[in-house]
């Protein structure tokens, strides 16, 4: 798999749904977050996955993520993507520190869904982002690991679609 090609698809697939977000007080499908605070999220934790990149902690601090959402998120988020992307380009880094861009990968996917769920917004990965996602997480978090960041799995049929899988192991109702 090719990370930054993942990495560069799904994000750009989740930056889609930011033009549409509109109203940043409603609800979303992480029940303590409104959509301010998953935009929050999503544009800090590319600044802590860059920072990965450079060997810095990529560990999220505990509750609601910094409000450093302005007045252009659009904008906002392509450049935070850019950094990501530029920082993982850098000769050797993928070999050191390869797996934090996958968990930024699936994390920008599944918030993108989040997103579009909340906005009223399609919201279908295109397939082969949702399948490496999948595989890239499927069995690596125990219920005692999930913590504060997820929830348990939702149960899902065993025909369930790629994103069905994702979208259940990381604790959200397909």
């Amino acid at each position: 798999m090719d990370l930054l090609d993942l990495f560069d698809r799904g994000s750009a697939w989740a930056a889609g749904k930011i033009p549409a977000a509109g109203e940043l007080n409603r609800s979303t499908p992480c029940p303590e977050w409104d959509v301010r605070a998953l935009l929050n999220h999503m544009l800090h934790g590319q600044q802590l996955f860059a920072g990965a990149a450079r060997g810095e902690s990529a560990a999220p601090p505990p509750g609601r993520p910094p409000d450093i959402v302005g007045d252009d998120p659009v904008k906002q988020y392509e450049a935070a993507r850019q950094a990501t992307l530029a920082a993982y380009s850098e000769p050797g880094v993928l070999e050191k520190t390869g797996p934090s861009l996958g968990i930024a990968f699936v994390e920008q996917l599944v918030h993108g869904w989040d997103l579009a769920t909340a906005t009223g917004q399609d919201a279908t990965m295109p397939d082969d982002l949702a399948e490496a996602a999948f595989t890239m997480i499927n069995g690596r978090m125990t219920d005692e690991q999930r913590g504060t960041f997820f929830r348990s799995a939702v149960p899902v049929p065993e025909n369930a679609s790629a994103q069905e899988k994702l979208l259940g192991y990381g604790g959200r109702q397909p």
